[in-house]
């Protein structure tokens, strides 16, 4: 089974760009025609949040445009640039998806089991997870009796050593690595938000954070950094399920000089 992982779109309303500096746009509908032509096709593909920037009804209407390309099934998270009531309300056909409240869900795509956190909290950029969140995490995690999972959330639960970044991660992360680290069927805990590719051993499993389909954060461990981001290439994860085991590989989105002779 081949799953794909997109992140941090940050779509925006027909003619508008990203913070009046990339079309975020069009560098979305490039990542749906890299996904599309990707051979083989990815079974599932998991979009872990900010699907658009300002929680826009029309941000979401163009959303819809752009995903109706994409040919592969997929799943769709809420990240703190979204309005996780705008986003159920607008794509009521996610059934999978509440209401109202945190949109936790859970879907069992044989062999694997996938697991998403809501870890937004509204109209702040941090994330975290409450008690009921919490609870419900752990029953779900025991109701999956061994089958090996996937773990999704938005706001990565660990310290990157980007400072700018760190003051919104998920806060309270040792009780989040208490649940899962009581399961070893943990797989991955999969994560946007950083829009870098980054990776960790945590709760006895493996975090790894998804780049972007836009712009890419500076990579600065100066405890003074200034938040910065560049247009690095945009990429996607492919997690390739296969001889029960997970390998993650990152996959750049556009076209490049090659191929050349392979030495």
């Amino acid at each position: 089974m081949l799953v794909a992982q997109i992140s941090d779109l940050h779509v925006r309303p027909v003619g508008q760009s990203y913070k009046n500096a990339v079309d975020s746009n069009r560098m979305f509908a490039a990542a749906v025609e890299h996904l599309n032509r990707f051979d083989p096709r990815p079974d599932l593909v998991l979009i872990t949040g900010d699907l658009v920037d300002e929680g826009l009804d029309a941000e979401y209407a163009n959303l819809r445009d752009l995903l109706a390309k994409l040919e592969p099934p997929c799943l769709l998270m809420a990240g703190n640039h979204d309005d996780r009531e705008v986003l159920a309300r607008c794509f009521p056909d996610h059934a999978y998806l509440p209401s109202r409240g945190p949109k936790h869900f859970v879907i069992d795509r044989p062999p694997l089991r996938i697991v998403a956190l809501d870890t937004t909290v509204p109209d702040d950029h941090h994330g975290e997870v409450d008690e009921a969140g919490l609870a419900w995490l752990e029953a779900t995690l025991r109701e999956a009796n061994g089958a090996p999972t996937l773990v999704l959330m938005h706001h990565p639960p660990i310290v990157t050593g980007i400072p700018y970044l760190d003051k919104y991660m998920c806060r309270q992360p040792e009780r989040l690595a208490a649940v899962i680290g009581r399961y070893a069927n943990v797989e991955r805990v999969l994560c946007g938000h950083v829009h870098r590719p980054i990776l960790q051993r945590w709760a006895g499993t493996v975090l790894v954070s998804c780049p972007s389909t836009a712009t890419q954060i500076a990579l600065n461990l100066r405890p003074d950094a200034a938040p910065a981001s560049f247009c690095e290439p945009p990429a996607c994860l492919l997690h390739w399920w296969r001889d029960g085991a997970i390998v993650t590989h990152t996959s750049y989105i556009g076209r490049f000089e090659g191929p050349f002779p392979f030495a």
